[in-house]
């Protein structure tokens, strides 16, 4: 993930990691963890005085990168520097595949906040793309892992609990998933959002750079570029300590000031130095396994990915703090990836995957607060817990006379590794009092969806319109009555009514894992207990009637649609820059090729094809033309270089053709010969009542000889003009010629000499009988082994014929 800005171009992916030394200021890389946050961020401030390219802030307060592109001072957002990579990946993956791609899913650490996410999803939209999901990184792990398995339990059985631990570059997850055959459901998920391999890394840094203080008097942390390159060689360092306990050397050249440094380091000394960072792989273990409640002897296997994980010391404790030995059967960079490709086939309907259900966790609890009516107060409720199931949908049932906001927040912020707790403000307009002046009942629902956003999804009002008089207004005084009593009634009212729901959409969704009905089910089911309630009187009928409330949504740290519109424009002209400037590149090198090649067949394949002289004129062309290359033509438009390749080919080109004839010319006319003679041979054949050409006409193959007599003194005219020319003059017949005069032979000839002889038709009706014989078993076959192929592929559940035909 890195993106390098140059003068003309933009360097991508690889090509820009090369460039990290040479163009210090305007490589950006580590940007993933400047998502969603504001430029004051206590963790952006941190990153600041670390990285070497430099951060500034936004006009909307977040982080934006300032470098050096096209020779001007830019600004870019994160988003946009994010939305450079992933139009990459989406160009990689197109001309891999030879066809558009849009839909994808796009992981994100598990820690991530809704801002966060909502920045990563800014980035896709900006690169062009589809995000079907945003899926935490450690989920697409336990996919990954889980999908291939052919012995998971049944789902009646008690189901194989796997720790998956990953640390990566820059954070530490880890997360422990429930297996069933065809399901996954993640039980806790832990992290430590600032322990990577970069800390390791940082370490061994700093170590080195004291020591280069001391013994040759070099500050190494004032020379970004010299600090870059240490720290290249410290990571080099840290990976070979991996594989070794010996004693490691670690030597640059010219690294400042024109010296040499050298030094060493093994790995117990390593393991001394990163004392510190050892200790914080414990806790989150430790503490995902008291979230979900296990005991060691529950966990079947614990499964490494990350580039860290390869870190001896790091295996130790993790195998230390389980008491068994650790896995790593998954690929430890790519097991992420192929995680998220597997979820998007999933999602994707062109393609057939095994049916595989996924239930993940909300990372830390929301809250929702909102001012009550009455006194001053306020009133909240905890919506959704640490490590609900997730995606989610809740019905929550408010008693409110006026539009009402609801301000959703993170409950614990010491738990959250992001300094503002809020998510949004979320305001449900248009609610007014009922017909008799009483309360209206408002249900909204919230939901964390498929990305691991918390929204407040839509909002009703509950209108009742009797139908028989006044038979229903008594229920109704009592009720309202009864909540007017103070607003701990209304509060109570509004959580009982949620908790009712919670534990109804719970146990829904035990019985479905379709996550849409199972709101349906919690909302008619909530409604429906409100209802049984209330009739006291039996014969008072009501009729109730839910209309739909606008809902203005206020979200925390949101970019606005034209500001992502014009970071798209923005990004479509860049894309344009990048192409024309590798069509400038590609043109010139196009003539720096032509040059070298052409100068090497001069002394080789094209000597005898050119006269002494001409050779020398070209060889001296050629020669002035690299010397251009490399002095006035070093930067010229396209057009420019386009036009030296063809006044080069103007001479060169004569000289090719007259190659490329001299060596295909002996091959055509051969085969024209060997044609001319077999053709003549017919005729003779014919001439000799040959029983072969007995039935052809006359008239026809007299035409036919002619034509063949005249194609052979063609033949011979041109042979003997061009055995009197050298090879260094232009053919008097060219190859193309030839083949056109043979396809002329054979499209005049061939008809003719290969007309069949009329053959005797048997009689049609034995013929319709055969083909019904053939036919009848044929189509028995097909329908007999079509049918039961969809009970063949799922023997557990039948489908509904309906959903076959959508898959």
């Amino acid at each position: 993930a890195c993106i390098s800005l140059g003068s003309k171009t933009r360097a991508i992916g690889n090509a820009a990691k090369s460039q990290i030394v040479t163009n210090v200021k305007n490589a950006v890389h580590g940007f993933k963890k400047l998502h969603g946050r504001a430029f004051e961020d206590p963790y952006i401030q941190a990153e600041r005085a670390k990285l070497p390219y430099e951060l500034q802030k936004m006009p909307n307060g977040s982080v934006g990168v300032k470098v050096r592109y096209l020779d001007e001072e830019r600004l870019f957002a994160v988003e946009q520097i994010t939305g450079m990579l992933l139009a990459k990946l989406k160009e990689t993956s197109e001309s891999a595949l030879k066809k558009p791609v849009a839909d994808c899913v796009i992981s994100v650490p598990s820690f991530f906040t809704d801002a966060e996410r909502r920045s990563v999803m800014a980035a896709a939209q900006i690169a062009g793309l589809n995000c079907l999901k945003l899926m935490n990184e450690t989920t697409a792990v336990a996919l990954a892992y889980g999908i291939y398995k052919q012995d998971l339990p049944a789902l009646e059985e008690k189901p194989r609990n796997v720790v998956f631990v990953d640390m990566g570059h820059s954070a530490y997850q880890v997360s422990i998933c429930a297996f069933n055959k065809g399901k996954l459901k993640v039980l806790a998920t832990t992290f430590d959002p600032f322990v990577g391999g970069r800390n390791f890394d940082e370490a061994l840094v700093d170590y080195f750079s004291e020591e280069f203080r001391t013994k040759y008097k070099l500050n190494v942390k004032e020379n970004p570029r010299a600090l870059l390159r240490l720290y290249q060689e410290c990571e080099k360092l840290k990976k070979l300590m991996s594989a070794n306990a010996s004693d490691l050397p670690l030597n640059i050249e010219c690294f400042m000031n024109d010296l040499d440094v050298s030094s060493k380091m093994n790995r117990a000394q390593f393991e001394q130095l990163c004392a510190a960072l050892l200790a914080r792989v414990e806790p989150p273990l430790r503490a995902a396994m008291d979230q979900a409640k296990l005991q060691r002897e529950d966990i079947y296997s614990i499964e490494i990915v990350g580039g860290a994980t390869r870190i001896p010391a790091v295996k130790e404790q993790i195998s230390n703090f389980f008491c068994k030995e650790i896995s790593t059967t998954l690929n430890a960079d790519e097991a992420v990836a192929r995680g998220c490709a597997l979820q998007c086939a999933i999602l994707s309907p062109a393609f057939k995957v095994r049916e595989f259900s996924i239930t993940d966790v909300v990372p830390y609890s929301i809250t929702l607060r909102w001012k009550s009516s009455y006194e001053e107060g306020t009133g909240e409720c905890e919506v959704f817990s640490k490590n609900h199931a997730a995606p989610f949908s809740k019905v929550i049932t408010f008693h409110k006379k006026e539009p009402f906001d609801l301000e959703a927040y993170y409950t614990h912020p010491q738990e959250v590794p992001y300094p503002d707790s809020r998510i949004g403000r979320f305001t449900i307009q248009n609610v007014g009092p009922q017909h008799d002046g009483d309360n209206s009942k408002v249900k909204v629902k919230v939901r964390v969806n498929i990305h691991g956003l918390f929204s407040v999804a839509n909002a009703s009002v509950i209108e009742k319109q009797s139908i028989e008089g006044d038979h229903n207004d008594t229920p109704m005084d009592t009720e309202s009555s009864s909540k007017n009593q103070g607003r701990d009634e209304e509060l109570d009212k509004m959580q009982v009514d949620q908790e009712e729901g919670v534990q109804k959409s719970q146990a829904e969704q035990q019985n479905q894992a379709d996550e849409e009905t199972e709101n349906a089910g919690t909302e008619t089911k909530a409604a429906s207990g409100e209802k049984q309630d209330q009739p006291s009187q039996p014969k008072a009928k009501t009729k109730v009637k839910s209309i739909d409330l606008p809902i203005q949504a206020s979200l925390y740290r949101q970019l606005g649609q034209d500001l992502i519109n014009s970071y798209i424009e923005n990004e479509g002209k860049m894309m344009m820059q990048d192409k024309l400037e590798k069509e400038r590149n590609d043109a010139k090198n196009a003539v720096e090729e032509y040059v070298y090649e052409f100068r090497d067949k001069l002394c080789g394949v094209f000597e005898k094809f050119i006269t002494e002289e001409d050779s020398n004129k070209l060889t001296l062309m050629l020669e002035d033309t690299e010397n251009w290359l490399y002095e006035d033509g070093e930067d010229q438009p396209k057009q420019v270089y386009m036009d030296k390749l063809q006044e080069l080919k103007k001479f060169g080109q004569p000289i090719q053709e007259r190659c490329m004839e001299h060596e295909e010319r002996p091959k055509v006319l051969n085969e024209l010969g060997k044609k001319i003679q077999l053709l003549m041979k017919a005729v003779e054949a014919y001439k000799n009542k040959d029983e072969k050409y007995d039935h052809l006409d006359p008239a026809e193959m007299e035409k036919v000889e002619k034509y063949i007599n005249e194609a052979m003194n063609w033949l011979n005219s041109k042979m003997n003009a061009q055995n009197k020319l050298s090879l260094t003059q232009d053919p008097v017949v060219k190859v193309a010629e030839i083949l056109a005069k043979s396809k002329e032979l054979d499209s005049f000839c061939n008809p003719i000499i290969s007309k069949p002889k009329p053959k005797i038709e048997p009689p049609s009706d034995g013929q319709s009988k055969a083909n019904g014989e053939h036919n009848g078993p044929v189509n028995g076959q097909s329908t007999t082994e079509t049918k039961p192929e969809p009970a063949k592929d799922n023997p557990q559940q039948t489908k509904p014929p309906g959903e076959m035909e959508v898959d």
